[in-house]
């Protein structure tokens, strides 16, 4: 019945931009809090005298959960190409729901021994599943409303809906800090914004549920089966290889720029405050620039767009860091976040268009959203393990700087071999443009 509704009226472009990316701030909110607060969650669920021992148990968590999205981005994305978008939005938003009071609600090691660590896990699984479509499911129903020439500024939104997240949690983190005592926030005063996480929970079922099928879907003579969704899926494994690659450029820089910076904050001796507020400009420069770079590769293509940033990226990542390390302060750490939210959101508005343009159209959902979470599951969640690796194994406090170039790399031999083979269509905003 919704789907002849949605069949038989226009869709709202607005109103589905607010009600699709609703769940993408749910996600990014609760996966926010948990690198920020993975010093206090460290203490509440994983005991240990060595706190770098103990906050590579939490990252590792952390890196847990982000690896059953490729497992969530085949099951949960054939199941969003064969039923439809809406459908697959909701049962994502159910899933992460799960997932999400888990974490809240979840007693401390000290209360029930090893079962908190057990269910600690099992809520970063689920979310872990539920992201590994919801992320690419939203960025595909974007792409299918997008009205034409516009696909990079539409799309651009799935990810600017994070950066609404980032900035709500950091506003509720900075709140905390300055009415709770560190000994309040680490008995428990963390809890909070995962009860505030959970509240909006009902808001977002409610407008997601009146979200309108795409009209492209409901255009579509035939569906797959889901024996012919992984067929085509396995057969276009070259796509979703090149697309993963495209894709680590932005899953690093982003991690990098947003969970991981209280943690270095801390390594660099600045105050929690001090990265709060970088974080929150952070988020506001992402927000500004991910429409722009959208906007642009729309008007360029998408090639040019994303070479010259990944090539940016590459050139001066690590001189940044070091600059920013040789001497610490908040204006320069500022300034080092924001040149690479530049790259973030300009790389990231052009790259989301041009992986759902190369991904085959009947399996758009699946292919896109595992490229995407192989990404995310291999190397952006990734990024807070491997910094805090990286500087405690090399002794240079600069070093994540290596990690982000070798994203960058990525981005650019991904580009350029999708423009080789000539994998995208012939419009201006493809990356063979």
């Amino acid at each position: 019945m919704q789907d002849s509704m949605a069949a038989a009226q226009p869709i709202s472009r607005l109103g589905g931009i607010i009600r699709s990316t609703a769940g993408n701030f749910l996600e990014m909110f609760d996966f926010f809090l948990f690198g920020f607060y993975a010093a206090d969650i460290t203490r509440a669920f994983f005991p240990t005298d060595n706190e770098v021992a103990g906050l590579l148990k939490t990252y590792g968590i952390f890196w847990l959960g982000a690896l059953m999205r490729p497992v969530g981005a085949v099951v949960l994305g054939s199941y969003v190409d064969r039923i439809g978008r809406r459908k697959g939005l909701i049962l994502t938003l159910s899933i992460m729901a799960v997932g999400t009071a888990c974490i809240a609600f979840t007693p401390g090691y000290a209360a029930i021994g090893i079962a908190a660590p057990v269910i600690v896990l099992i809520g970063r699984l689920l979310q872990g599943f539920s992201a590994g479509v919801e992320l690419g499911g939203v960025s595909i129903y974007l792409f299918e409303i997008a009205t034409p020439g516009n696909k990079g500024f539409y799309t651009s939104f799935q990810s600017a809906s994070q950066q609404v997240a980032i900035f709500a949690a950091s506003i509720i983190g900075y709140v905390m800090k300055i009415s709770l005592t560190p000994e309040q926030i680490a008995n428990g005063g963390w809890r909070i914004p995962f009860f505030i996480g959970c509240l909006i929970i009902p808001f977002i079922f409610v407008i997601r549920r009146t979200l309108q099928e795409t009209p492209e879907f409901l255009a579509q003579k035939k569906h797959p089966t889901t024996r012919e969704v992984f067929r085509s899926m396995v057969a276009n494994w070259e796509v979703v290889l090149l697309g993963m690659m495209l894709t680590v450029m932005t899953t690093v820089t982003f991690y990098l720029i947003t969970v991981y910076t209280p943690r270095f904050g801390v390594v660099l001796k600045l105050s929690q405050a001090d990265s709060l507020l970088v974080t929150l400009c952070v988020a506001t420069s992402n927000f500004i620039w991910l429409p722009i770079g959208g906007a642009i590769s729309d008007r360029v293509g998408r090639k040019p767009v994303l070479l010259t940033i990944a090539t940016l990226a590459l050139l001066t990542a690590h001189p940044a860091l070091s600059w920013l390390v040789a001497e610490p302060t908040f204006n320069k750490m500022l300034a080092v976040e924001l040149w690479f939210s530049f790259f973030f959101g300009v790389y990231n508005g052009a790259m989301v268009a041009a992986l759902s343009e190369l991904v085959p159209s009947n399996v758009r959902a699946t292919c896109f959203s595992l490229a995407f979470s192989l990404a995310v599951a291999l190397f952006g969640t990734a990024t807070p393990l491997v910094s805090t690796l990286l500087i405690d194994i090399t002794k240079d406090e600069s070093s994540p700087g290596y990690w982000l170039m070798f994203a960058a790399f990525c981005g650019i031999v991904a580009t350029l071999a999708f423009h080789r083979r000539g994998r995208a269509a012939d419009v201006p905003g493809t990356v063979a443009a």
